[in-house]
């Protein structure tokens, strides 16, 4: 139950974390400051922050599902996905050069992104119903980055800090009619490493990790609609992007997509 108090804390905390992203630094964990914090509070700072974002300007563009993966959980030490929103200023074109000062501590990783062709909700909703409604499936790399000093986050602190999302970085997109999502193998080659995986390393298929999203987003009383889009979650662990960097994730019949980070001195990067 959500009490005033609580309000207040969920603002606050929000307020921290949204003047934390505009001036590049980190805090503590929420979790340890506060570790009452449950995760129903956490969603609840995280929809505090999307409503400071669309009254700055910020138009709403669909959603992106993390965890979703054994190599992520892994990573960061959580067992269950979790769920952020994605804004306008947060979607780039493919080969994009980043400006690193734009960052805190980011990672970068691969997967697939759906646009949406018709809504969807319901507690009930499948891979097939998600496959159903999809316009396009497109090549992505998500860029996440922490207000959470050091990476040190739980569920908690993740959640509440929109699921660690920066930006996405979007390849063309093509119809998945005729196309095996969960058979389909990617090459993600970032930060001199080499990882390859395939669709199944995402709850299965891609398209059941797009139709958790929507169940979970069901208990909100929420779902997807038709134009959102929805990145998927990451197929390989995710990778430390430094200055200089190249990146790249090619997926076969789907394409690719590719991102470089600058050296820091030029302001005209995106």
């Amino acid at each position: 139950m959500t009490t005033p108090t609580n309000q207040a804390l969920h603002r606050r905390l929000a307020v921290e974390l949204r003047d934390c992203l505009r001036e590049r630094r980190t805090v503590a964990p929420l979790s340890a400051r506060h570790p009452d914090l449950t995760v129903a509070d956490a969603y609840a700072i995280q929809r505090e922050i999307r409503a400071l974002d669309v009254a700055g300007g910020a138009v709403l563009a669909g959603h992106k599902i993390g965890c979703t993966s054994e190599a992520i959980q892994k990573m960061f030490g959580l067992d269950q996905p979790d769920f952020g929103y994605l804004a306008d200023h947060m979607l780039v074109p493919d080969g994009v050069c980043l400006d690193p000062d734009r960052f805190i501590a980011p990672k970068v990783e691969g997967e697939l992104a759906f646009r949406m062709g018709e809504d969807v909700s319901g507690s009930g909703v499948s891979a097939r119903d998600i496959l159903d409604a999809t316009a396009e499936v497109l090549p992505a790399l998500e860029v996440l980055d922490s207000r959470i000093s050091d990476w040190e986050i739980g569920l908690v602190d993740t959640v509440a800090d929109n699921a660690s999302c920066a930006l996405a970085v979007l390849g063309t997109g093509v119809p998945p009619g005729g196309i095996d999502l969960a058979a389909e193998q990617m090459v993600f080659e970032a930060g001199g490493t080499v990882q390859t995986a395939y669709g199944t390393a995402v709850l299965g298929h891609p398209a059941e990790s797009v139709a958790c999203l929507v169940r979970i987003l069901d208990s909100f009383g929420e779902g997807v609609r038709a134009g959102d889009l929805v990145l998927a979650g990451a197929w390989a662990a995710a990778v430390d992007l430094l200055p200089g960097a190249a990146v790249k994730a090619s997926f076969g019949a789907l394409g690719s997509v590719s991102l470089s980070m600058g050296a820091g001195e030029a302001r005209s990067r995106v």
